[in-house]
């Protein structure tokens, strides 16, 4: 089963998964599309189940037919805590809970678990490794992703399954919905003179990690983890600003002299909103000593996400 799979992760990794798998996919649609999914009408191994993990009955019903779970399904948005408070303990948290229970329930026990940067919070160790600590997440949807890797992490110890979490560098590619370079290309197509970006120059200072090679490193160390609770970084070997990836799409967008208008002063916060951490670099060398590592840095990442963008306009 993957949950969550007609979202931008979600239904890679499911074309990924149906080569040599059977695969459930799970998804409430609220934020996930159809349309992501509808090359693969027809395929025998995959079936789209319209269902939510707040929806228990339903979600071990399904659980009946599966022998691992990959749980994708969360609300996606870092910056709706600010405004909403509720939606990230009800969608990520008790979603999670529910996944696990119905797993426990079914004898399910095996799952990967997308999890992200945002638990680490504000580092002083750049690139962060996954044993940094203490984590302090400052946006509410990462204490939701640390609630999450807990709860799976005691679920496992206590009624003997398996995990691989992933904490996620800024996954960028085709089928994204949302981020800085999905903004910055719609807003220049509404107006390719002026650009307006959240922050002060030259902005937030991240990590970019392009689907693919997201996909094939989740793959690659849930096939070689070794551990009964396994937690993996996963991004690019780099990080850039965010005045570096206005510079990039303007420039595959072919538009010179496009005027940048931030949004605080300069000296002012690099965060384009309160939760956003401005520097954002994970160490790899988990993955990279397990043989894994990945093919694009950030500025190929969001060059090549810009051309997969502007080719769907």
């Amino acid at each position: 089963m993957v949950t969550g799979a007609a979202g931008f992760i979600g239904s890679h990794l499911v074309d990924a998964l149906v080569e040599e798998n059977k695969v459930i996919g799970y998804d409430n649609l609220s934020s996930g599309k159809k349309e992501m999914l509808e090359h693969l009408e027809g395929e025998e191994n995959f079936e789209l189940v319209v269902g939510d993990i707040l929806n228990k009955e339903d979600l071990s019903e399904q659980m009946e037919r599966c022998d691992m779970v990959f749980h994708l399904a969360a609300d996606p948005d870092v910056r709706v805590g600010a405004e909403n408070t509720y939606v990230h303990l009800e969608q990520n948290i008790i979603g999670t809970y529910n996944v696990l229970e119905s797993m426990r329930k079914k004898g399910v026990r095996d799952i990967v678990f997308t999890s992200s940067s945002t638990v680490y919070g504000e580092t002083d160790v750049i690139p962060t490794p996954e044993d940094f600590g203490p984590l302090k997440p400052i946006s509410l949807y990462g204490s939701s992703k640390l609630s999450c890797e807990a709860l799976i992490s005691s679920f496992c110890e206590t009624f003997d399954m398996r995990s691989v979490s992933f904490r996620f560098a800024n996954v960028v590619g085709p089928r994204s919905t949302h981020g800085v370079t999905y903004d910055f290309v719609h807003k220049l197509k509404e107006d390719p003179t002026e650009l307006e970006i959240l922050g002060a120059p030259p902005g937030t200072s991240k990590s970019y990690f392009y689907i693919e090679d997201c996909i094939d490193g989740m793959l690659y160390a849930t096939k070689n983890a070794e551990q009964r609770v396994e937690f993996f970084n996963l991004g690019s070997e780099d990080y850039i600003t965010v005045k570096r990836i206005a510079d990039t799409v303007c420039r595959e967008l072919g538009l010179d002299d496009v005027e940048y208008r931030w949004t605080e002063e300069t000296g002012g916060s690099k965060g384009g909103w309160k939760g956003d951490v401005e520097v954002m670099h994970l160490s790899i060398e988990k993955m990279k000593e397990l043989g894994w590592s990945p093919n694009h840095d950030s500025a190929e990442a969001i060059a090549m996400t810009v051309r997969a963008l502007t080719d769907n306009l």
